[in-house]
């Protein structure tokens, strides 16, 4: 029987090349990126086509112009008609931050109470949680709002007949009225010291921990931050004079007069999005917990510790790492739902977008400016959330 020839560099050659996990791999990466780049080119380069055929201008100048609408609420910022557009959009992300963090704070004090809740001994708080949970996370974020917002809102009393509560505020149809704090000359001082006890703060905890790992020896660390966040500015204001005064809301015949109001859009949306998504960050924080095993409690309750402080101090830190990547999720859910304040009349940064989309016609710059937004949210949040769960990870040795 021949034998036949095979030369070297040929066909074998190729095919040992091709069998190559890591040079598959390295090739079908390239193709990707080519076929990505290739596609990203024919969406621009078509976008571009179709926008002078139409005869439509592009670019970002008309950020420049007059705006010529108002916005119901702008807390931060002086806004007028006669502002810019792109102070406009700017109002409406500081309002779409301001309704995001808010939701988010409360989502996750509210979702970690009901989630422990929902594992209670005791029958009724485990049957109400269960209830709470089971009705908000089978309806639409939507129509939470809409139940807030007509359904609770829209039918308290009207101005004259306000509903007093403590501390001076008020709470009718209208929103809620709170007294508002009038800095006076100075007053700026207690913002640095604030600032400055946040970090002392910070240092003397990192301190503190470091210290009890090399001698076993603990230091109040959580109450020498609070008399620092506490003390510090209050020592600011004292050599200042306390140049603070409080404008309350009094209640006249027919309306409020004074102080500041939290209208019933902002009210509705918040609460629609906190209630919304805590019914998830409960059932996140039931699931963490039922992760951590029974002995952890069982040791715990044999060193003498009482259910409240084991479940505080034993089985909720060790939760947390199960907890937060899909906590995470969550709050970025809430975040990209705050574009529903449409529904409500809130002017956050979708329904102040819409606004000038209609009166520009510049939809693709609009979106644009949407996409990159959001984007960048979602963005920060995750890298804080993933920089919070390295720090939660456990560290093998």
């Amino acid at each position: 029987m021949a034998s036949q020839d095979i030369s070297p560099g040929t066909d074998s050659g190729k095919a040992s090349l091709l069998n190559d996990p890591k040079f598959r791999g390295y090739l079908f990466q390239i193709l990707a990126v080519l076929v990505i780049a290739v596609l990203g080119y024919w969406i621009v380069n078509n976008t571009i086509e179709n926008l002078q055929r139409a005869r439509l201008a592009t670019g970002f100048g008309f950020l420049d112009g007059r705006a010529g609408f108002d916005i119901s609420s702008s807390p931060y910022l002086t806004y007028s008609s006669d502002s810019t557009f792109a102070k406009a959009l700017l109002v409406g992300i500081l309002n779409t931050l301001t309704v995001a963090v808010a939701g988010i704070i409360t989502a996750t004090i509210l979702g970690f109470i009901v989630g422990i809740g929902r594992l209670s001994h005791n029958w009724l708080i485990r049957k109400i949680c269960t209830v709470y949970v089971e009705i908000f996370r089978n309806i639409p974020p939507l129509l939470v709002i809409f139940f807030w917002y007509s359904g609770v809102l829209a039918v308290l009393p009207q101005a004259r007949q306000s509903v007093a509560l403590p501390f001076g505020t008020y709470l009718n149809n209208r929103g809620f009225y709170v007294p508002s704090l009038i800095l006076g000359e100075g007053a700026w001082l207690a913002g640095v010291a604030f600032i400055i006890a946040i970090v002392a703060a910070f240092f003397v905890r990192r301190w503190a921990h470091k210290r009890q790992m090399a001698t076993g020896q603990p230091f109040p660390s959580n109450l020498t931050a609070i008399a620092l966040i506490i003390g510090l500015p209050l020592l600011a204001l004292a050599i200042k004079g306390f140049p603070l005064t409080w404008d309350y809301p009094i209640l006249g015949n027919f309306n409020l007069r004074g102080g500041s109001q939290v209208g019933p859009e902002f009210i509705s949306l918040y609460l629609a999005l906190s209630f919304y998504t805590a019914s998830f960050i409960a059932e996140i924080v039931r699931a963490g917990i039922r992760g951590v095993g029974k002995g952890q409690t069982e040791a715990a309750h044999a060193l003498g510790l009482r259910a409240g402080t084991t479940t505080r101090l034993v089985v909720v830190p060790q939760a947390m790492r199960i907890i937060t990547p899909p906590l995470a999720s969550q709050y970025l859910n809430l975040t990209k739902n705050s574009s529903l304040a449409i529904a409500a009349g809130y002017p956050d940064l979708f329904a102040v977008g819409g606004t000038i989309l209609n009166q520009t016609g510049r939809s693709l710059e609009v979106v644009v400016i949407f996409m990159i937004v959001y984007l960048s949210l979602s963005v920060l949040t995750s890298l804080f959330m993933n920089w919070y769960n390295a720090k939660m990870a456990l560290v093998e040795r």
